[in-house]
This record gives structure tokens, sequence and C-alpha cells, in this order.
């Protein structure tokens, strides 16, 4: 097992059956950038800002620069996007650095895009400053056509490993760059096949010029900054939509090209419920692209372990290093090639809320973080998902299980089921509890998850696309239910326990948990009081009584109305400071004291309107 880098001889075409496909030797990155103003390459000798480059970018100059396995690449700046986004066009100059840019890469993999002799393959991925996981699109395998297909099964004396990943090609540039809307292309199928159903649904053919490839996908990246999905996410989540988007472009490996190669997802701790331990899931022979999409199921880290014992020490090793350097718990998708071991990106862990608790408080006790730092790393809305209702005891008992799945974000919600995303937005906006129940999701179904009271999914595990997003919305999710689960469940109400994976009929009993009884939010809570800038009471407390109740009230729950019907009060109760836009609306009303059901969120929410 290698997880340095192999062995930078160019070899001749008659040599490159042992070991196949020899990747980013022991070669240097002496260009830390390339002359110009919209691409810069990833060589790890300097760490531009991740407002320029992108978090994705910026994760692989800073693992480059921690001596990691990580295959070379460069990145088309934040810059050229906001240009992109002023004037509809491309900038001026963009492709011609593109080339320099594909030119660079080749020395540094020494191989040759479009080439008949070890052709290069490469990802074009988005990657903005803030992470928006599934958001935005990818590309991969991207500079294969009939010759360089012909040169990669040449030289892994492997057709059937240069024909999957030809079909991988077009698949994903049909449905990406030429917005095709394609049912799932046979996989028996021949490539002449493909494409004919490619040009039937979209009129156009896939571009046999790698570069006329290239070009396509970074406009599409580009375009997928604006699509409904990402602008739907960046609302919900409150961020500004003129950041943009960087685009990486970087070296392909192959988990799809024998038994000893793979992909996965690895989280340094658990993103569930907080564990310390590494938590992760792998699927041999695929691409990542298998392990996000959710159409399949992948099998837990242990098989890794197993088949692998040496690749599974050094990626535990390397998680250790990056959530050591970064300061965070850390989510690393990697791709093992013919047992070597490559990291493709590092990034914060999305997690649930009960996780988020956890790590912050953890990772102070283990002096990694200060207190603030941990404060400011957990959400009044993560807090309220925790106080959310949870399943009284026993309330299981005599119920009936309609399924069950894998465990992807606590919670417990309940809800009539639908099955598609829109009608999910429609009847929850009109009131109604809703659970989203789908065969897998995608970034087109985000709207319907961010109103859902809970996610169920047929397909998938615990790092797919709808495993990801939920945790990231704090929304109960239950995944890889299995065939025939939306039929089962379509129109009943519904009871989803996010923490066991189980679903069951009707509306089960639950109960409301107190912060006090949780040892990590009290800590919190004594973290937070000294630091926030007004004092926050519990409901009960016997002074509540000196308090203005806004709910008597008229407006009173507004927040844009608190000010005026607050005027000389010094002490306020009501549902709206329930709320952060209430808690702000009192801090800016100069508001000294106020009482809420729980204390908590309010605290955060006033820690937060600071920064």
């Amino acid at each position: 097992m290698r997880i340095c880098c192999a062995s930078s001889v160019a070899l001749a075409k008659n040599d490159l059956r042992q070991p196949a496909l020899p990747f980013f030797a022991e070669y240097r990155y002496t260009m830390t950038h390339l002359p110009g103003r919209w691409i810069l390459t990833l060589g790890g000798n300097d760490l531009p800002e991740k407002s320029l480059i992108g978090g994705k970018a910026w994760s692989i100059a800073r693992m480059r620069a921690l001596g990691l396995p990580v295959p070379p690449a460069f990145v088309i700046t934040t810059r050229a996007c906001a240009s992109w986004l002023q004037t509809g066009e491309m900038p001026e100059g963009l492709f011609d650095e593109l080339r320099a840019g594909m030119q660079w890469l080749q020395e540094a993999s020494h191989r040759q895009f479009g080439g008949e002799l070890k052709p290069l393959l490469v990802s074009v991925r988005s990657g903005a400053m803030i992470s928006m996981p599934g958001m935005m699109d990818t590309v991969l395998n991207l500079g294969m056509n009939a010759r360089t297909a012909a040169a990669l099964a040449d030289e892994t004396a492997d057709e059937a490993f240069a024909l999957d990943t030809h079909k991988r090609f077009l698949d994903l540039y049909a449905r990406i760059v030429l917005r095709a809307t394609l049912p799932d292309l046979e996989p028996t199928a021949d490539i002449a096949a493909w494409q004919r159903a490619i040009l039937e649904a979209t009129g156009q053919a896939v571009p046999e010029s790698p570069e006329e490839q290239l070009r396509g996908a970074v406009t599409a990246v580009f375009e997928s900054w604006n699509s409904r999905r990402a602008r739907r996410y960046r609302e919900h989540h409150g961020i500004a939509h003129d950041l943009g988007t960087a685009v990486t472009v970087q070296a392909m490996v192959f988990g799809n090209l024998d038994a000893r190669s793979g992909t996965g997802v690895l989280f340094s701790r658990n993103p569930l419920v907080g564990d310390p331990t590494p938590y992760g899931e792998y699927l041999a022979r695929a691409q990542g692209e298998d392990v996000v999409s959710g159409r399949h199921t992948p099998q837990p880290l242990s098989v890794l372990a197993d088949a692998m014992p040496e690749v599974h020490t050094a990626l535990l090793a390397a998680a250790e290093v990056l959530e050591r350097e970064n300061g965070d718990v850390q989510d690393i998708e990697f791709t093992v090639q013919q047992g070597e071991l490559f990291l493709l990106q590092s990034r914060a862990a999305k997690r649930a809320p009960a996780a988020a608790v956890r790590f912050a408080v953890d990772m102070v006790r283990e002096g990694r973080i200060d207190e603030s730092t941990a404060l400011s790393r957990v959400t009044a809305e993560q807090v309220r998902v925790l106080l959310s209702p949870r399943l009284a005891d026993n309330a299981t008992h005599g119920a009936e299980l309609l399924a069950k799945g894998e465990a992807a974000c606590q919670g417990v919600g309940v809800g009539t089921v639908v099955t598609q995303t829109d009608e999910a937005e429609q009847r929850a906006q009109a009131g109604e509890a809703i659970v989203l129940a789908r065969d897998t999701t995608s970034p087109d179904d985000v709207h319907g998850m961010i109103v859902a009271k809970a996610v169920v999914t047929e397909q998938g595990g615990a790092t797919s696309h709808a495993a990801v997003v939920s945790r990231a919305l704090g929304v109960p999710c239950v995944v890889g239910c299995g065939a025939g689960t939306l039929e089962k469940l379509k129109g009943r109400t519904v009871t989803v326990d996010g923490a066991q994976g189980r679903i069951y009929a009707g509306a089960l009993p639950v109960l409301a948990p107190l912060e006090v009884d949780e040892p990590l939010l009290r800590e919190l809570i004594a973290w937070a009081e000294p630091r926030a800038a007004i004092e926050v009471c519990a409901e009960d407390a016997a002074t509540a009584a000196e308090a203005l109740d806004l709910d008597k009230l008229k407006g009173g729950e507004d927040p844009l109305q608190l000010a005026t019907l607050a005027a000389g009060a010094e002490t306020l109760r009501g549902a709206v400071l329930n709320s952060d836009e209430g808690v702000r609306a009192a801090l800016a009303a100069g508001i000294r004291r106020i009482h809420v059901r729980q204390r908590l969120p309010a605290l955060l929410a006033a820690l937060g309107a600071l920064t």
C-alpha cells in the first residue's frame, strides 16, 4: 500500500501494465500560481483566502502543505465567477488561462489531456467559500472520448473499466452540462447507444474535444450557483447570493478500477451523535458520485479495514492530522486506487444537533478550542431541534412498525407522507405537517426538505445527499429503507424516529425534554451567560411577574414592533422571544432581561447578534 505519491518516471506504452495508472509521483509543485488574473494552482506553498478560491480548493492546498496524498489541481477563482455574475459572459482571458492551467496539470501528473498515451482525465467541481454540500454541480471523468477510452483500456489492460468510466462521463456531462432529463441509461448498452439517447433527449451531442468539454463544464458550474436549489439553500442558511463559487479542476483517480479500488467518506468523529470514534462509509469499485447520490448503499468503513488495513490506518492518521490542524471535526472524501490512498477534499463536517453540542463541549475539554469558539459552533436552532419533542417512554410499545433504515439525523418528525417535492412544499406552506419520502434525494429536492418534519429515503447511506443535507437542516432523517417504502408510506400519517431509523404508523406520543436535564446543555449555558449582552431567565422564575408580557399586547408577536411596544420597559416575556429575531429585537431595544421557555437558544441568539 502506498500513501505517498507513486513513481513519476514516464513509462513507455508497453510498460503500462504493472502497476497500472502510476500517478502524481514525487512531483514538487514549484509554481504557486499561474501568471494571470483568474486561475491559481494549488501547490500548497501558499494558502490564498477561502473567499478567493473556495473551501474545496483551500482544503486541497492545505492538505498538500501538510504532505498528505492529494491529486494535483488548480482553481478558477471566485473573482472569475463574480465577473460572470455581473456580465453574463466568461471573463476575457479566462479560457487562455484555462489552457495554461491544463498544461500545468499535465506536467504535474505526467499525463496528457486528450492524449492517446497515458490520458489525463479531470474532475470539475464547484466550491464556494461557505460549504453548500450537494447544491452545485460536478462533472467527473472529463476528457473522455473514443480516443482516450481506447488509450485507457490499453494502459490498464481493462476494457470494461474504460467503458464504465466513459459511460459515467457521458451520463454526468449530459445531465449537468446539456441539462438533459434522462432515464437511467441502460448499463449494458454500448457507447453509441448512450450517445444516441443523449442526442435524442437534448438535440446535442457530447463534445469529443476535451477542451470543449472543459469549457462547457466550467460554464455549467458557474450557472449552478444561481440554480433554484442553491438559492433556496443560501436563503435558508443566510448565505449571501453574491459570494460566487470557485471551480476546482483536479486530476482524476479511479475508485472504479479494480477490487483494490473504491471510494468513501470519513468523518473524524460521529456526525450523528457526536461520539469521538471515526465514522464513515466505503463502496468498493465505485466513484464518489455513487456514494453521495444515494443510488448505491455503501458499506461500513470496517469493510475497508478488513480488505486493506494499511489504507484504513493511513486514512485514520490523516483524519487526526486534519482535525488537529483545522480545529474542527472533518468530513473527508477519499478514493483508493489499486491500494493507494488519495484524499480529495476535507471540510468541517455537517452535524446533527446532538453531535454539534457534544463536539463543542468535548473539544473544549480536550483543549482544542476555547469556550467562545465552542459557542460559535452551536446555533440556537440546533438547540431548539435538540429540545424539540421526542418519543415518550414506551411510545413505541404496540405501535405498528412500517419501515426501518439507517439513522441519518436524530429527532422525531410527525406528519403525512408526501412523495413529490413540489407537493410537499405547497402543503407545508398551507400549514400541513409533511414527511418527505423519496427513493433518494438530489439537490433538486432541497426546497421540500427545508419544510419537511422528517425525510425518508428508500436508498442511500449515512453519507448520502439526504443524510448530509438533513443534518445541515436539523431535520430528522432515515435513509436506506428499501424498495417499496414509498408505496407503503404514501399518504399515511407517520412518526419518524431519526435516532433509531424507524418509521411508525400514526402520531405517537412525544414529550419535550428540558435543558436543565441535559449536562452538556447546562455546560454551554454556563459558558454563554457571562458573554451575552442580555440576561436570560427561565419563564417560571419568580421575577417573571415583573416582566412586560408581549403576548397580551396587540402586535406583540411581531419583532418589528417590539421596540415600540417595549418602550420604557427593562424586562420582557412573550412567545416572540423564543425566536432569534425576537432576541435580536430585544437587544436592539436596549432590554436588560428576558424570560423564555428555554434559556440556551436565547443566549446563543444573543451571542450571534454580536458577531
